[in-house]
């Protein structure tokens, strides 16, 4: 009787066993793919401390002067500092510099000169996931005119 147990729990026991092994598995359904966009966005060009300010901000006549810790310099950003858009996206810049210096925005492959009190248009793709570091390259406006275009995934988007 043992021994018929015994048979029964093992042929029970194999059964189960190639009953799952004939099983198949559903893989998640997968999310549709990202398709890039057409992406509008405005720059502008913004003075945070500048030698004119000096007759509002007294203060700033030291810093500015000879020795001062902004002496030779300009304090300005971009507004916004950090652009977010997806592998694949076509950006259509917009830069506003309303100020009377020249500026400039400059990623790894793209320099946009910027005249002073004008609007540029520049059309970039964003090739490929990362983040960037963009700047002015004018020299007295560095380190502080800077931000970063970061490029995400299409993987990483849900629709």
């Amino acid at each position: 009787m043992a021994d018929l147990q015994v048979k029964r729990s093992i042929l029970l026991v194999g059964a189960a066993i190639s009953l799952v092994g004939c099983t198949t598995t559903k893989s998640p359904p997968s999310a549709p793919a990202y398709v890039p966009r057409v992406r509008e966005i405005t720059v502008t060009t913004v003075p945070l401390l500048v030698k004119e300010q000096q007759g509002v901000f007294p203060f700033l006549a030291k810093d500015f002067g000879k020795g001062g810790v902004l002496e030779g310099k300009e304090v300005y950003a971009f507004s916004p500092s950090t652009i977010v858009v997806v592998e694949g996206d076509t950006i259509h810049f917009t830069f506003i510099n309303p100020e009377d210096d020249d500026h400039s925005f400059v990623l790894p492959d793209l320099a946009v000169p910027l005249p002073p009190q004008q609007t540029t248009r520049v059309t970039y793709i964003a090739k490929r996931r990362g983040i960037y570091p963009f700047l002015c390259a004018i020299q007295k406006h560095l380190p502080m005119m800077s931000g970063q275009l970061i490029v995400l995934a299409g993987t990483t988007m849900a629709e």
